[in-house]
């Protein structure tokens, strides 16, 4: 079994990858092994349905410093059963799942039906809290919907524990404050250096470091540098480099809030 050994000083948490997609089958251990050598602590591998929430499991079984988080994505649900939300269930509970994910609404297309997404949603916060477990959100072209949901969530659930993060954020100051008023972590990726998110890059700077972590969301959005390639664990720092720039401080500094931050969501 693979272990990456102690924390560094300067090492990271990718809170969000897709190391079971077929665009890593080639060369995953390589993959993973660059990873460590960039000063990566942990990954939490994210499950978007039923397949590849067990092989995420599977690869944080083989791996100490990967972790799983299960779940059925918006555009995967169209035909979830009860059986399968029952399995999900017993995934859940297995002791390498750190989180409840990617699970959220997606209206940028007609992948499922709104109130199917709606649905399969709510069972899936619903056993969030049961198994006291945070959530990852997936939200695009959905944010009012998004926010009423959680919103009537957090007021009812019965564990109280930091509620999850809103994955791939890429919204205004004022959906990102709603977020956290709410209790969630906003994650950022790579695209923040991307040109077209100058708006973005000004909301950034107002958000407090306590609430911001980073993710990959490899194989997709590489950093600037590396558009049009694949992305990777390893190249995380890039984004750190970015939110330090940001925020005014040195890398160090930087990678130590977002870390701590990590640490305490996933309880890795």
């Amino acid at each position: 079994m693979y272990d990456a050994g102690a924390p560094q000083v300067t090492s990271l948490i990718d809170t969000h990858a897709h190391l079971t997609v077929e665009q890593f089958d080639a060369d995953r251990e390589d993959v993973i092994r660059r990873a460590e050598e960039s000063h990566v602590y942990a990954i939490v591998n994210v499950g978007t349905q039923m397949e590849d929430s067990l092989s995420g499991i599977e690869l944080a079984e083989h791996y100490n410093f990967i972790h799983a988080a299960v779940g059925i994505h918006p555009q995967e649900c169209g035909g979830i059963t009860e059986k399968n939300l029952e399995e999900l269930a017993i995934l859940a509970n297995h002791p390498r799942v750190v989180a409840i994910g990617e699970i959220g609404l997606d209206f940028h297309a007609d992948y499922a039906p709104r109130e199917q997404q709606l649905y399969i949603l709510r069972r899936q916060l619903l056993l969030a809290d049961k198994i006291h477990k945070p959530v990852l959100i997936h939200a695009r072209q959905a944010d009012a919907e998004m926010r009423q949901v959680l919103q009537e969530w957090t007021s009812k659930r019965v564990h109280k524990n930091t509620p999850g993060v809103i994955h791939c954020f890429t919204s205004t100051l004022d959906v990102a404050q709603a977020y956290i008023q709410m209790g969630f972590y906003i994650s950022l990726g790579a695209y923040i250096g991307y040109p077209s998110s100058k708006a973005l890059r000004e909301a950034i700077k107002l958000l407090s470091l306590d609430k911001l972590l980073v993710e990959s969301d490899c194989p997709y959005l590489p950093p600037q540098r590396l558009r049009g390639h694949r992305n990777e664990p390893s190249y995380i720092s890039d984004t750190v480099i970015e939110l330090a720039r940001l925020h005014g401080i040195n890398y160090e500094e930087c990678a130590a809030h977002i870390t701590a931050n990590s640490r305490q969501l996933f309880n890795i």
